[in-house]
């Protein structure tokens, strides 16, 4: 990814998660901890973050893959990933890892699922198609994969604030990606199923390889 959108994420860092709080009126994670319980326990699972973000969803994946799992969350932004760092320094097998979605530093088949929170319809669209098929790469057979959206915005200060941002950062196609994303995402999965947030205002898509 460029260096404008990777600097825009940096400075971004700053105010993000009170950004998405506003956005779901979410201020207790409550979203973010649905997310993670579509993933059935493991006792030494490996999950991926990818475009971690903050890290917010990290925690409530530690859970889901017992004492001797691994969790490790992804992203692009050094800004993301410093407020990243403090909220995960005190849990064990958690790691954070700059790279770029569109071409993820794994091997092949390394995790038995992959999340990502609030941020794949950011991508472009050449990096959005790239990040899929990373996503399927690093994917064991049989893994899932959970994406979790926002819907559009009701509240026009909001939504303004949302095109707005997806203007910035140079996604503003994003919008017809949301639309279509079910149609998507079952062309490259086995088997795919949408889940409402309690919140109502995100939606989770759970995948199958």
């Amino acid at each position: 990814m460029g260096r404008l959108r990777r600097s825009y994420y940096d400075r971004f860092s700053r105010f993000y998660d009170r950004f998405v709080a506003l956005h779901s009126s979410d201020t207790t994670g409550l979203a973010r901890k649905f997310l993670a319980d579509r993933l059935p326990p493991r006792d030494a699972g490996s999950i991926l973050d990818v475009c971690t973000g903050t890290a917010t969803l990290l925690p409530h994946l530690k859970e889901k893959v017992g004492r001797d799992g691994r969790v490790v969350g992804v992203d692009f932004s050094r800004g993301m990933l410093k407020v990243a760092s403090a909220k995960v320094r005190s849990l064990p097998n958690v790691h954070l890892v700059e790279g770029d979605a569109g071409n993820l530093p794994f091997a092949a088949e390394t995790f038995d699922a992959v999340t990502c929170s609030h941020a794949f319809y950011e991508l472009k669209g050449k990096t959005r198609e790239g990040a899929l098929q990373e996503i399927l790469r690093v994917l064991r057979p049989g893994g899932t994969f959970l994406m979790m959206e926002h819907d559009v915005p009701a509240n026009p200060v909001v939504r303004a604030l949302f095109y707005l941002r997806l203007t910035l950062v140079g996604a503003g196609r994003a919008v017809a990606f949301l639309r279509r994303e079910e149609e998507t995402l079952k062309g490259c999965f086995a088997k795919v199923e949408k889940v409402e947030t309690p919140a109502g205002r995100s939606k989770v898509m759970v995948c199958w390889k």
